[in-house]
């Protein structure tokens, strides 16, 4: 399921997850605080669904899920390795697996920073700057399982 980013209640969800109350989003849009709270229902089961399929596809055993946050920590079942689903504005639903990779040698270095940097950003997470994708990703993933 492909989420709808650009609908309304992505953009409320976008708001609450980054820390903006609902009356403070229905005062910003002139709207009740009732219709806020509807549409980030729905939106909640949207990104829980979209959550549960990714975890499916991807054979991975589910332990949490936060739908405010649009995170799922799990482990890999073919993998056998820890596993996080993650809502990204940016980047849209991704997968990272918890690995020891060569970042230096690989295609997708410059790509990994890029998307580990923006996932903090878009969580009001403060990272250690660090070159090495793994590190980031170890540090990014440890304070996100701290929030689930």
């Amino acid at each position: 399921m492909l989420l709808p980013m650009d609908e309304k209640q992505f953009a409320f969800w976008k708001m609450r997850r980054s820390g903006t109350p609902n009356i403070t989003i229905a005062n910003l849009l002139g709207i009740s605080r009732q219709a806020v709270s509807k549409a980030l229902l729905i939106m909640d089961g949207k990104i829980e669904s979209a959550l549960w399929d990714m975890a499916q596809a991807n054979q991975i055993a589910i332990d949490k899920i936060n739908t405010e946050r649009g995170i799922l920590i799990g482990r890999s079942i073919p993998f056998q390795t820890a596993a996080i689903i993650f809502v990204s504005e940016k980047h849209g639903m991704q997968v990272w697996y918890e690995h020891d990779g060569d970042c230096g040698a690989c295609q997708r270095y410059t790509e990994c920073i890029e998307l580990l940097w923006d996932y903090a950003t878009e969580l009001g997470i403060r990272l250690e700057k660090t070159a090495d994708p793994t590190k980031m990703a170890e540090e990014l993933f440890g304070k996100v399982k701290a929030i689930v």
